[in-house]
């Protein structure tokens, strides 16, 4: 049977955590830096390392069985693939940004203005959808420095920080999608067993980087108020200790609760609480 091929960004903000994210899942391969395809040793797999435009194409033609690339390329190209796995990295909003000295308040003002973008794909059915008319102009790179150089109105692009706005004296405007990492697939080969296998691997690392493992000392008394703070992944496992009247408590806590839930145990009574980072979640 052919190794599956996957596609990730060959250099650019995507290709350190694609390269992270494979080798957590296990995946042991080499010369990725040098190299524009690396075997994977121990799954039957091979990397293609590709601009980002390109990786959707290479998906739905057929050259590649998988990508990893931003969502906003996927829509920017239109291509037809299937959505298999967001990764929860590389995330950031395309924008409409103004200078900061511009007269335009509202979506409705931007009719008749010109708007520079790498994005003209997204762009259009954005307006479209506004029914706004305006001038799209396509530019490769740099689009930040059209309205200073006097050839927009406005832009249109990728915003993270907002750093690179404000050193060009412009400011975001309006939100128009917002974009991560996403794993996708040919169609028709979402149920092949390697890639379903790919596809777990993957979902046990992210569910890891997600919670944390916590461990708990607790009075006797104090359990049953205890257990009712922490779901775990089915329930906590609770062990006794050499010490009469006292528990371990093991658990699994979603990061986004982590400091409200370690406020409310330590106030019912917990003690000696260890937190630990989780490498892998197999359901």
């Amino acid at each position: 049977m052919k190794p599956l091929k996957i596609a990730i960004q060959k250099s650019g903000r995507l290709n350190e955590k694609s390269v992270e994210l494979l080798k957590n899942c296990g995946l042991s391969f080499e010369n990725y830096k040098s190299s524009l395809i690396s075997p994977v040793s121990n799954f039957p797999l091979e990397i293609l390392f590709l601009r980002d435009d390109d990786i959707p194409e290479y998906v739905q033609d057929g050259i590649a069985d998988l990508g990893i690339v931003g969502e906003n390329v996927i829509l920017e190209t239109e291509v037809e693939v299937s959505y298999l796995q967001r990764l929860g990295f590389g995330k950031c909003t395309l924008k409409i940004a103004l200078p900061n000295d511009s007269a335009v308040e509202t979506l409705n003002d931007l009719e008749g203005k010109s708007i520079a973008t790498s994005y003209p794909v997204i762009l259009h059915k954005f307006l479209k959808e506004k029914q706004i008319q305006a001038d799209i102009r396509t530019i490769s790179g740099s689009v930040e420095i059209s309205p200073g150089l006097g050839l927009s109105d406005a832009i249109f692009d990728i915003v993270s920080t907002g750093g690179t706005l404000k050193s060009n004296g412009l400011k975001a405007f309006a939100d128009v999608i917002s974009s991560e990492a996403v794993m996708i697939g040919r169609k028709g080969e979402e149920n092949n067993e390697h890639v379903q296998e790919l596809i777990q691997r993957i979902q046990s690392v992210l569910r890891a980087k997600e919670t944390k493992y916590v461990v708990l000392n607790v009075p006797q008394h104090c359990l049953d108020q205890i257990l009712k703070l922490l779901p775990g992944v089915k329930s906590p496992s609770v062990i006794p200790l050499a010490e009469s009247g006292w528990v371990a408590v093991h658990t699994v806590i979603p990061e986004r609760d982590f400091w409200n839930k370690i406020s409310e145990l330590k106030a019912a009574g917990a003690q000696g609480i260890v937190v630990m980072p989780i490498e892998k979640i197999i359901l």
